[in-house]
């Protein structure tokens, strides 16, 4: 019996998978990678909430001034604190809380977003009714003005 010698060879084998475990070193960049741009983005998230966290609170008492508004000298008065209070925190530099009279009133309507002209005659009633015994203008209107220019400073 002779035997044949290519009975003795075995069939081809294909190699192991590797697996998935360890990954290539391409997928561990790609993993550094979004990493590092999760971190930056939550860093971003936190400094822009850290920088509007004013708005916020801006409109939360803006609210609280439009359920309780009267044409009263105090609640103008308020008012116009409140809008002081955000000038400062968005134009720290210009220094609007030492502002006064008009040269407030021209600041507000300055950096007001829209209808500045239209604006002026609600503006300077505005900044008026918190000094005088009676409302030179209606509360809506002074708040509508409010929430147009608090709108703006986003």
């Amino acid at each position: 019996m002779e035997q044949n010698p290519l009975d003795q060879l075995r069939d081809i084998h294909l190699p192991e998978s590797g697996g998935f475990w360890p990954p290539a070193p391409g997928w561990w960049a790609l993993a550094v990678l979004v990493l590092i741009a999760g971190i930056v983005l939550v860093m971003l998230f936190r400094r822009w909430r850290r920088r509007t966290r004013w708005l916020v609170v801006a409109r939360r008492e803006m609210e609280h001034l439009a359920r309780t508004r009267s044409p009263t000298p105090e609640w103008f008065a308020q008012l116009n604190t409140l809008l002081k209070q955000c000038a400062r925190k968005r134009y720290p530099l210009e220094r609007p809380g030492a502002l006064t009279g008009q040269q407030w009133a021209d600041f507000l309507l300055r950096t007001s977003p829209h209808d500045r002209i239209a604006s002026r005659p609600v503006v300077e009633a505005m900044i008026q009714s918190a000094w005088q015994p009676r409302a030179a203008t209606d509360p809506d209107r002074a708040l509508a003005f409010a929430r147009l220019w608090l709108g703006g400073q986003t």
